[in-house]
């Protein structure tokens, strides 16, 4: 239970930080710093939560990952389905807070949709939106299962590769999705945001819940090809 607790408080952190960071500085096209202090709050976060609950959860906060995980053998089915509700419970306790927050201090939400991730960046096209999120879920997915591996370890720098290559692939998936590469964090704010009247997350949520199982089970199968080779 305490892993589970501990992959819904790193998840919550997640949305709260990463999401809020970008409802405050926006993400527009002509807006580049927004872009990079967005990027870098996810990718901190991660740092952050690495070092403070991967002793006990691993870290996860991201159903792909979770998913990556099992394939790899790292988790039992049965973890792996109380780690993705722990995560969506996280995920829409982080967007309920920034709600919170942005109705109580009337600040305005830059994003317009709690950070709800969307298609604009690839003209609404839901097709090159799932292929952005299976390829940076893919990276992403197969640096972790890399840098985490016991044959091939890399110690306390790991959680330091894990947030800097997250930073990496929301600097590059920003401008076109929003980058998710985390079902849990498109969830959240999508969910959220249609309680509150805003429905435009829900209509392509399918393609950040797709697009990062794909690019996760691919990551999976080609690290354990790549390990049984070496």
């Amino acid at each position: 239970m305490k892993k589970y607790i501990a992959e819904a408080i790193g998840t919550c952190v997640l949305v709260t930080l990463g999401c809020g960071t970008a409802m405050l500085v926006g993400c527009d096209s002509t807006n580049g710093s927004g872009y990079l202090l967005t990027a870098l709050a996810f990718g901190l976060v991660i740092v952050g939560m690495a070092y403070s609950i991967g002793n006990i959860s691993g870290c996860h906060i991201n159903p792909a990952v979770s998913l990556g995980v099992l394939i790899k053998g790292g988790i039992s089915a049965k973890e792996f389905v109380g780690y993705v509700i722990s995560q969506c419970i996280g995920a829409l306790a982080g967007s309920g807070l920034l709600a919170l927050i942005f109705f109580l201090g009337d600040v305005k939400d830059q994003t317009g949709g709690l950070g709800s991730n969307g298609l604009a960046g690839v003209n609404d096209n839901p097709w090159a939106g799932l292929i952005v999120e299976i390829v940076l879920t893919f990276i992403f997915v197969l640096t972790i299962l890399g840098v985490t591996s016991e044959k091939f370890k890399h110690g306390s720098f790991a959680g330091l590769i894990i947030g800097l290559t997250l930073t990496l692939v929301h600097i590059f998936g920003i401008g076109l999705t929003g980058t998710s590469v985390n079902p849990a964090r498109s969830l959240g704010p999508a969910v959220v945001s249609a309680i509150m009247g805003n429905i435009d997350g829900m209509m392509s949520l399918w393609v950040f819940i797709l697009g990062p199982f794909i690019g996760s089970v691919l990551a999976a199968f080609t690290y354990k090809g790549l390990e049984k080779a070496n």
